[in-house]
């Protein structure tokens, strides 16, 4: 699935993270098993501080919980 300029216009309008950075992100994820706890939990933390906003112990499980057993929801919109 490719995304448009568009998209990371919007992405980085919602959350102020640039393009390189979601693609530097994306990419970490693709060399890397995406199921994997601990690279799972180093991509929030990284996101977490990128957009200044905090993400409880709670809701990281939740989030990896959700990626580990393919409940993230297709639609990005």
């Amino acid at each position: 699935m490719a995304f448009g300029d568009s998209f990371f216009k919007r992405v980085e309008e919602k959350t102020k993270v640039d393009k390189d950075t979601i693609l530097s992100l994306a990419q970490k994820l693709r060399d890397n098993d995406m199921k994997n706890e601990g690279t799972l939990r180093e991509v929030i933390k990284e996101l977490s501080h990128m957009t200044g906003k905090d993400v409880s112990k709670e809701k990281e499980d939740k989030i990896i919980e959700a990626i580990q057993n393919d409940k993230v929801p297709k639609d990005i919109d």
